[in-house]
């Protein structure tokens, strides 16, 4: 992955008049001729609207980051990197409601294909805006600009190139009184003054609303986003209430208000509001905005992945090409949010936007045109209908839940000259510390290829381990790699190329390259990315450096980018730069329930010893070994679970990890400051990280219903705040829902491809009557998809005042696939308070046992530990195709 420097403090610049530089601007001077005619700053206000500038030609490209540029002293004609100056001066409150939020800035190169890269900083220093990738134009906002800001452009990777920057003032035009209404069959079209605009209520509760004061209506995107487009709902019809015309279909009335033309959307009884425009649409010399009234208490979700947030309420959010992989950033951003006013609503196209979730909630694109499509219904409903849309998570291999590993092993600077098969001996390593391993990166790192590709993919799945390569522009291989024993394709931020719809083609065609080549599912990772990238691979937040902090956002990062259909987001595990055993056994910890893991290694430094350090669970030695195999031995038997957890991930939309406020949207303290840092599960456990240097958790947020702490046992009503927690460096604070039903692979399970398929456990907390649906296939092959597959219904009930006994109904295996076991035997570990007098599987007593000894070596049998309550059960082997009732029966029968 592409190493980016992201702050540097500038070197003030003397600039020249500003009369000249303008002059220099205008006059547009070619290339060749830029050092004479380049000006070095110039200024935007109400006399100056606009002001472009000419780079000089760079042989090549020069540096890596702007902390690698001369100053300007050392560099004076910009040779090396290019500076430019920028006066921003705006009346007070020019940008409350303007589209763009700010200046927009970019710079197009003279020949397209190469890399310029674009930081700029405020008089203090400080880094405002970004724009590193290989987009031509690249392009950026300085946010709500006014002051001095320092525009340095790095050539990146050039050769005899050169750029125009340019930056403008965006002007506001707002839409006036309606001139035109009419249509049919679920399709209007609607006229005020130059503005035009089309509403088409669509199938399945959606409404798509286009605009643009061109009068041509297009898509930028084209299928490059949506997948399909939905069918025109066409039972609808208008009726006139006077101040507005509404536009009535099953699911929802649009009103289309008169003077001036605004909309609102309102469920089916016209009164009760979805959404409603305070103001009319504003459009701008680049942009446009929807402004909305906000909810008394209405909250806001979505933006993609918003590092460190995942409620946006009183917030801004920007969606945009940023390289920021820090808190704050938004490099997986997405042209989409959802509210808890029912609805959601995704901007189709590739331009930035400016979300603004205040009072009015202000929403802007930086394009001339509104092409928004409205989804109505409860987060997963909108969830659902979105990634319907745009396209659903992909359905992993089993191998891809498993823990990853990434480094280089050819001409590593870092770690010294190695070849690429010593990544076996790293493979051994996990097998001798019986850690699971599902897949490794054997080439991750710039100017780092590879060789005998084969012998090391072979060498990996001796190790049960598929071979995953990383790429920066080499997809052109993909199909002998794949031959040759490759699985897991990891992509760069120079995929997002010429903007977000190069990253999202090199996604698909990453993923389709795979399949295409093997009958494996395609496993991609790519840390920058768009609408749509969850249909195609896991998205990675980038190259941190490891802090407490660190450890703390990642939580809301990866939970709220659930809320925008990402099902898979993840980080490096203990960061890529910096390294110590402490933090990165916390970091483990907070991720064993992401659906995704990874280890980034060779690139770090100790914090404590100051040497390079590879990152694998095992370096720190004791007690950290230990504490990191336990976590990714749970993990491991986990599987089943969070392989189920994608099955519905795939179908629904809806990823494993998830805010509280998914599951409890009417519980506000589900969005405070305690909730915000921990998450759920599926719905099953919360997890609450540790994120401080400490062996205490405090702010633990329980929401309604009973919770057992997963260690101890302890029960907590909730709601409630558990304070004092304590949380050893071996304990990650979790817990268990009253009423789950968690199917587990057997202790000690390292491999899904080793485990012992003769049995499947499970792990139950009976309370009231509850059910689980168990997902199956071969977990590798796309037959999946063709119907080779399996579910299991278990249903459990607990005691009732009328019925002593625990009720445990596993039903039949209902399906086939490719390995599929005729028989297994099932063991239950049912949390409870007393032991059974007896346990009676079907119409025969299963032996009851004294000691958690004989229980170990028994075939069958049940046994009760006396300081836990907790009941152990193990059936005899029986057939999947047929079900079975076990019985608790309480000693008070």
């Amino acid at each position: 992955m592409r190493r980016l420097q992201h702050r540097s403090r500038w070197t003030a610049v003397a600039t020249t008049g500003l009369v000249a530089a303008l002059a220099a601007a205008l006059l547009g001077a070619p290339a060749e001729s830029a050092h004479a005619a380049t000006p070095a700053s110039a200024v935007l206000d109400e006399a100056h609207k606009s002001v472009t500038w000419q780079s000089p030609v760079y042989p090549k490209g020069t540096v890596g980051g702007p902390k690698e540029c001369p100053s300007a002293a050392e560099d004076p004609d910009n040779k090396v990197c290019d500076r430019f100056d920028l006066t921003v001066s705006t009346p007070e409150g020019y940008w409350n409601d303007n589209p763009e939020g700010g200046v927009p800035i970019s710079i197009e190169w003279q020949k397209p294909a190469e890399d310029f890269d674009m930081y700029i900083y405020d008089s203090a220093g400080k880094q405002v805006a970004s724009s590193a990738g290989t987009a031509d134009p690249e392009a950026t906002v300085i946010p709500r600009a006014n002051g001095t800001y320092h525009v340095i452009v790095v050539p990146y990777d050039v050769t005899d190139n050169s750029f125009t920057g340019k930056a403008y003032l965006p002007e506001t035009t707002d839409s006036g009184n309606l001139t035109s209404f009419g249509g049919s069959n679920g399709s209007y079209s609607i006229e005020a003054g130059e503005l035009k605009a089309k509403a088409e209520f669509l199938t399945g509760g959606q409404l798509r609303l286009q605009a643009t004061p061109s009068g041509a209506f297009t898509d930028p995107a084209g299928t490059a986003i949506i997948r399909r487009q939905p069918a025109l709902q066409k039972h609808t019809s208008t009726f006139d209430k006077g101040e507005y015309y509404g536009i009535r279909s099953p699911d929802a009335v649009l009103r289309v208000y008169k003077k001036p033309l605004r909309f609102g959307l309102y469920k089916a009884d016209n009164r009760t509001r979805i959404w409603q425009e305070d103001k009319p649409l504003r459009w701008s010399t680049g942009g446009m905005r929807q402004s909305l009234e906000r909810g008394a208490d209405e909250q806001f979700f979505g933006g993609g992945e918003q590092n460190g947030s995942f409620s946006h309420r009183d917030k801004t959010v920007y969606v945009a090409n940023n390289t920021n992989w820090n808190e704050g950033g938004y490099n997986n951003s997405q042209p989409f949010y959802l509210s808890s006013a029912g609805y959601g609503v995704y901007r189709n196209t590739f331009a930035p936007g400016v979300y603004h979730f205040g009072s009015p909630v202000q929403t802007g694109q930086q394009e001339r045109r509104l092409d928004a499509y409205y989804f109505i219904g409860d987060a997963k409903e909108v969830i659902g209908k979105y990634t319907a849309l745009v396209g659903k998570p992909f359905m992993p291999p089993v191998y891809g839940l498993e823990p990853g590993d990434a480094d280089c092993y050819l001409h590593n600077a870092n770690q010294g000259e190695r070849h690429t098969l010593d990544a076996l001996k790293v493979a051994d390593g996990y097998t001798q510390n019986q850690m699971p391993l599902g897949w490794m990166l054997v080439n991750d790192g710039y100017g780092c290829g590879y060789e005998n590709l084969p012998e090391t993919a072979k060498g990996l799945q001796d190790h049960n381990a598929q071979l995953g390569l990383w790429t920066q522009n080499g997809l052109d291989k993909l199909a002998d790699q794949v031959k040759a024993g490759q699985r897991v394709a990891k992509l760069d931020v120079a995929w997002v190329g010429q903007g977000y719809g190069m990253a999202l083609d090199a996604c698909d065609k990453a993923k389709s390259g795979i399949e295409e080549n093997s009958d494996a599912r395609g496993f991609v990772w790519l840390p920058v990315s768009w609408a749509g990238a969850q249909r195609c691979g896991v998205l990675w937040s980038g190259d941190q450096s490891l802090s407490w902090d660190f450890v703390r956002w990642q939580i809301p990062t990866y939970a709220g980018a659930t809320m925008s259909g990402i099902a898979y987001n993840t980080g490096d595990v203990g960061s890529i730069y910096r390294h110590d055993a402490k933090m990165y056994a916390r970091d483990l910890q907070a991720k064993s329930f992401l659906p995704a893991l990874m280890t980034m290694d060779g690139w770090a430094t100790d914090l404590t010893t100051k040497k390079k350090i590879n990152q694998q669970p095992w370096v720190d030695g004791e007690p950290y070994t230990s504490i990191n195999r336990k976590y990714l031995q749970l993990r491991e038997r986990l599987l089943p679970y969070l392989y189920t957890l994608s099955a519905e991930a795939a179908k629904t939309g809806v990823g494993a990890v998830r805010p509280l406020w998914l599951e409890y949207p009417d519980d506000p303290d589900t969005l405070g400051a305690n909730a915000k840092y921990e998450y759920l599960a599926g719905s099953d456990f919360l997890v609450a990280p540790v994120y401080e240097d400490s062996d205490t958790r405090n702010g633990i947020y329980l929401p309604k219903g009973t919770w057992t702490d997963y260690w101890t046992g302890r029960t907590y009503q909730g709601p409630t705040t558990v304070n004092g927690y304590h949380a050893p460096i071996d304990t990650l604070p979790l817990f268990v829902k009253g009423g789950s039903i968690v199917p587990m692979w057997p202790k000690g399970t390292t491999s899904w491809q080793t485990r012992d398929r003769s049995e499947l456990d499970y792990d139950l907390y009976p309370q009231g009557t509850s059910t689980y649906t168990l997902y199956e296939d071969d977990g590798v092959t796309r037959k999946f998809a063709e119907g080779a597959s399996a579910t299991q219904r278990v249903r459990v009930q607990a005691p009732t005042d009328g019925e002593a006994s625990t009720l445990i109904k596993v039903g039949a295996s209902v399906g086939s696939y490719q390995g599929k076991p005729a028989t297994r035997a099932y063991r239950f570990t049912v949390h409870g308070k007393d032991a059974p007098s007896q346990v009676v599987m079907d119409d025969g007593r299963l032996q009851h046992l004294n000691s958690a000894t004989a229980f170990a070596t028994a075939e069958s049998g049940w046994y009760t530990d006396p300081a836990t309550g907790i009941t152990e059960i193990k059936t005899p082997s029986v057939s999947t195709g047929h079900g079975f009732t076990v019985e608790l029966v309480s000693s008070e029968q």
